[in-house]
């Protein structure tokens, strides 16, 4: 039976609820659905690098062998086998990580939200770098913290700069391979730095890593867990390196912080999905990534240098751009007036899409920057997108 004329409802959003925005990415990529829009927009992974056959095929194993298991409820902590991988895959000769001290979760943005859940309190200060990820930004936001940007430059974060601005921090965010948005990487006499520091000062340092075997010399970096494993919290992700589309990441933490984050998932989402931590786990036990991993690198590779040599060619003298050595992202500087958000609508209309930078700000954001992404785009759209982009800057000189 359905009831007449019901009184409508004055709902009641809590103070939390009425501060949430949608995320300006994700507004944008609405738009860019439409097939004749060229985006640098999306932080999406290409499609083409995603293994299908692999998870099919794993998928079809897993369920045949285990599919009682697969389909039940799992622990919160995780599939012990892949926790296991993952422990071993970052002990190293001097550091043993131990799966005890691995959380899945499903996809590293639960990971962040579930750091602010159990580090921070309202008005709590974090530190971030300048700029951040967005995607940070509005997982800790939800806590109503204090953000305090830590000065960057073209290398990244300067170590040197965190005591001034850490005095009663919860913690410090940081990208420090091939950063969303600006594609740069932290160097390894700053990561040593930025390790002591931290580690003097007490303050946990947060080390998001989703980028990092994305290196286009194939190279790996010093992670910074292994430099101090009881202060730093590591961030990783399967998201880049098989499919976004499995949610799976996973935080490497000490014993005691990663106790209290089991607790906030339980109440969270009880635990990730126990069949995609199977799959994945019959996915890589077997060394798939050495061979998957560097067919992306080339890929990636070769889209970023026919961004930058486009780029080179369209853009004009007064923009400048980050050269990344990895990763999915270029950040270009304009002219302090131009705003691009306003340059965004502009090119929308000529199909071509970007994400303005001032939202990746927590402080004091710059308008006059945007980030690009390459990965989802081919060469011949790039060097299309790239020359439209180039002609309507140079309209606004």
């Amino acid at each position: 039976m359905k009831i007449e004329n019901p009184t409508p409802i004055q709902w009641q959003f809590s103070e939390r609820a009425q501060q949430l925005q949608s995320s300006v990415i994700r507004e944008i990529l609405k738009v860019t659905v439409r097939p004749e829009v060229i985006s640098f927009a999306g932080g999406l992974p290409s499609p083409a690098t995603f293994p299908v056959e692999r998870m099919r095929a794993a998928f079809d194993a897993v369920l045949a062998r285990e599919g009682k298991t697969a389909l039940q409820y799992g622990p919160t902590d995780g599939y012990a086998p892949l926790r296991q991988w993952i422990a071993d895959s970052l002990s190293t000769d001097g550091v043993k990580i131990v799966p005890e001290q691995v959380l899945m979760v499903s996809g590293s943005q639960q990971g962040l939200d579930l750091l602010g859940k159990v580090l921070v309190d309202e008005g709590s200060k974090v530190l971030v770098e300048t700029p951040s990820y967005l995607g940070a930004l509005q997982a800790f936001s939800v806590y109503r913290p204090e953000f305090v940007s830590v000065p960057s430059d073209e290398q990244g974060l300067l170590p040197d700069q965190v005591a001034s601005v850490a005095q009663g921090a919860r913690m410090l965010y940081a990208l420090p391979n091939f950063q969303n948005p600006t594609g740069r990487t932290l160097p390894v006499e700053r990561r040593i730095a930025l390790v002591e520091t931290c580690a003097r000062l007490g303050l946990p340092l947060i080390e998001d890593d989703p980028y990092g075997a994305l290196s286009y010399r194939g190279e790996p970096l010093p992670k910074m867990l292994t430099m101090n494993p009881n202060g730093v919290i590591y961030m990783g992700s399967f998201s880049k390196v098989l499919t976004p589309g499995i949610r799976l990441g996973y935080v490497v933490a000490p014993l005691p912080l990663v106790r209290k984050l089991e607790a906030a998932k339980q109440a969270a989402d009880l635990h990730t999905a126990q069949l995609t931590q199977m799959v994945v786990h019959e996915v890589v036990k077997d060394g798939f990534l050495q061979e998957h991993i560097p067919t992306i690198r080339h890929l990636y590779a070769d889209q970023c240098q026919a961004m930058l040599d486009a780029m080179q060619e369209f853009f004009p003298a007064s923009a400048t751009w980050t050269r990344p050595e990895g990763g999915m992202f270029i950040w270009v500087t304009l002219p302090k007036h131009i705003d691009t958000m306003k340059l965004l609508d502009d090119a929308i209309a000529q199909n071509v899409a970007f994400v303005p930078g001032a939202p990746f700000y927590a402080n004091a954001p710059e308008h006059n920057t945007l980030r690009l992404s390459f990965v989802t785009v081919p060469p011949e759209k790039i060097r299309e997108g790239i020359a439209k982009l180039g002609k309507l800057i140079a309209t606004k000189l």
